[in-house]
């Protein structure tokens, strides 16, 4: 029986969601645990500004070469010679592909990260131009030791496609979990003697971890590693043709996160430091509901349009759209109304004092004002990747990232690092609704009338939920130490708590069809493991 239950949530999406949900929580929390370490040990100061500059060059490599492959071109590509050749034999036209497109990511990974790694002294200056002699030398220090991790992440990312395709979430769900370990070791073991070049190489020991966890399971799929370097092959030109696109707006995408430092660099010293600690706060819910649900639903995306069926496509994305909605709308009322209490809890140690919790919190009010955008993004993006267009994305991308450095430099003038957290929020609401708006008149009718219905009833029962925490808020202030954790937790997590069940409640009261989709999952779920014997060809997610 346990199998079949088993069975039931690895290899079906809606399992699939709550799988990748399930190790997205865990992830964050550890990443939430990694950045209190951080602030604590370091506060928002020279040293973390350079650890998060440090980032910039490996993410644009990682970013473009791996990302851009595998996010919009590799999976569909793939599923379609799964489907047509299976995947029996280790020497099978499947396998060719992976291998191929395996040995081709590693020579460009190592080519790239190579050239990085000998004129990071040229390169960092340009991404920083504000950082002074010892903070520039702290980040090409840490920038080299970083360009090691992007030939594992390329190893990995490869095995995540593998896994995706045929649906198997849980070691790839979990490598990230790996990964953020691997910084808090370097954090506790290697910061002692290393110091903040612990931490990078801490960075280098969860990438070598994320890569292992999930290597295993791909053998057991039938791969095996074949030094092949195949260019004519017919599925590595078609990913490199639908990657190219995708490659160059993820390297805009990156431009964006680089004049983000370009221009904190330029501020007070600190606000790249701060900037990154509220985007990583923010990131929170949107990794756990809004990418967990576009990386399971992405197969079956693919499978919809390889098989002509727009019904199937539109009846998964609505389901999916108003899961995200239902699901980050109240958090991100709850994250505004929260924000002093959230960083205050999270960050408030140590060399992190109440000015860096102030600004941070002030910046995460901005970025929560576009998370149900930020969320919705990757599963819009990915339905046009399922159609194999990687260019409407791009497109999309390069006016959001044009209206954020605009509103970045200006407001940033004004209000400091706040303002990059506004223009952000700016820019991520134009691109989700202009994502929208051209799938609408690509695909047709989206389910437009339930997504309206449930997005209103969404709206309201959110906004009474937030009246209620705002009132617990002051209520509870009353009778609690707010200049002591357990008081800021007590009132944090009190004012959350009642709120999140005026919410679920509210939601059983006017019928939000989000509460019977899951109820009716579960009962289906039920009457097919217990009864019917829950067969994989059965099993509708």
């Amino acid at each position: 029986m346990w199998k079949k239950i088993w069975l039931r949530i690895t290899t079906t999406v809606t399992g699939g969601a709550i799988i990748i949900a399930t190790a997205s929580v865990a992830s964050r929390l550890l990443g939430l645990i990694r950045d209190r370490m951080l602030a604590s040990m370091y506060g928002a100061g020279e040293t973390l500004d350079a650890y998060y500059a440090a980032f910039k060059l490996p993410d644009l490599i990682f970013n473009i070469l791996v990302l851009g492959a595998l996010s919009s071109a590799f999976i569909p590509v793939f599923v379609r010679y799964l489907v047509k050749n299976g995947s029996v034999s280790p020497d099978s036209e499947t396998w060719r592909l992976a291998n191929s497109l395996l040995n081709i990511l590693l020579i460009g990974l190592v080519t790239v990260g190579g050239i990085f790694f000998i004129f990071a002294e040229q390169l960092i200056p340009v991404i920083a131009p504000g950082f002074d002699g010892s903070r520039m030398d702290l980040t090409i220090q840490l920038t080299r030791i970083m360009l090691v991790a992007i030939v594992f992440f390329g190893v990995s990312n490869i095995a995540t496609g593998i896994l995706t395709s045929f649906k198997r979430y849980v070691s790839f769900a979990f490598a990230p979990v790996m990964y953020n370990l691997g910084i808090i070791f370097g954090i506790v073991v290697l910061s002692g003697r290393y110091g903040i070049l612990g931490v990078a190489y801490g960075v280098v020991i969860g990438a070598v971890i994320h890569m292992a966890v999930q290597v295993p399971s791909i053998f057991r799929l039938g791969y095996r590693y074949r030094p092949l370097l195949d260019f004519k092959h017919e599925g590595v030109r078609q990913v490199g043709k639908l990657m190219v696109p995708r490659a160059f707006g993820l390297a805009v995408a990156q431009v964006d996160q680089l004049i983000s430092v370009i221009i904190g660099s330029t501020l007070a010293v600190g606000t790249v430091a701060v900037f990154n600690f509220a985007n990583n706060l923010q990131s929170f819910p949107i990794g756990v509901f809004g990418y967990s649900l576009a990386i399971a639903a992405f197969p079956i995306f693919s499978e919809a349009f390889a098989q002509n069926d727009t019904k199937k496509f539109v009846e998964h994305f609505s389901i999916a759209f108003r899961r995200v909605l239902f699901l980050i709308i109240p958090v991100s009322v709850l994250m505004l109304l929260l924000r002093a209490q959230i960083v205050r809890l999270v960050l408030g140690s140590g060399n992190f004092g109440w000015a860096d919790t102030i600004l941070t919190a002030q910046t995460l009010g901005y970025f929560s004002l576009s998370l149900f955008a930020q969320a919705l993004i990757p599963m819009l993006a990915r339905s046009f990747y399922a159609l194999q267009d990687t260019k409407t994305p791009v497109k999309v991308g390069l006016l959001s990232v044009g209206i954020n450095v605009i509103l970045g430099w200006t407001l940033s003038r004004i209000w400091g690092v706040i303002g990059l957290g506004l223009a952000f929020s700016v820019a991520s609401i134009v691109n989700m609704l202009f994502l929208l708006i051209l799938l609408h008149h690509r695909v047709g009718n989206l389910d437009d009338n339930r997504i309206a219905n449930s997005t209103l009833k969404i709206l309201f029962i959110s906004s009474v939920m937030g009246l209620v925490s705002w009132g617990m808020l002051r209520f509870l202030a009353i009778g609690v130490d707010m200049q002591r954790f357990v008081g800021v937790l007590i009132q944090g997590v009190g004012a959350g708590a009642v709120g999140i069940i005026v919410y679920l409640a509210l939601a059983v009261i006017m019928k939000c069809e989000e509460i019977h989709i899951l109820t009716s999952w579960v009962k289906k779920t039920k009457a097919q493991l217990f009864f019917r014997g829950g067969s994989q060809e059965e099993q509708k997610p």
